[in-house]
């Protein structure tokens, strides 16, 4: 990788950690279980990408990113569904029927 495209790759990188900081912080609250699925969506679109880096074998240090990039990704899926899922469970109704 040459000097000019891995200082192009951090400037992206830097620029999406702030962008997506900003975006993520200006969400009221009741819009977060929605935001949540779509971001689940892009965690598992995210997901197959690294697991597709981590097995490319190119070099030792792409496969242990790509692991890093496999690990992370994961929990960020799992993470959002278990949320998602006790958020939804909220707005369930209870039966509160009695029985005689």
């Amino acid at each position: 990788m040459s000097h000019e495209s891995l200082i192009s790759a951090l400037y992206v990188f830097a620029l999406a950690a702030f962008l997506g900081y900003q975006v993520i912080s200006r969400v009221p609250p009741l819009l977060h279980t929605p935001l949540m699925s779509a971001t689940n969506a892009i965690s598992g679109i995210s997901l197959v990408g690294s697991i597709v880096t981590a097995g490319a074998g190119h070099s030792t240090t792409s496969t242990i990113l790509g692991f890093v990039a496999v690990v992370c990704a994961s929990t960020n899926v799992v993470g959002g569904f278990v949320i998602t899922d006790r958020m939804l469970r909220m707005f369930k109704r209870r039966d509160v029927t009695k029985k005689d």
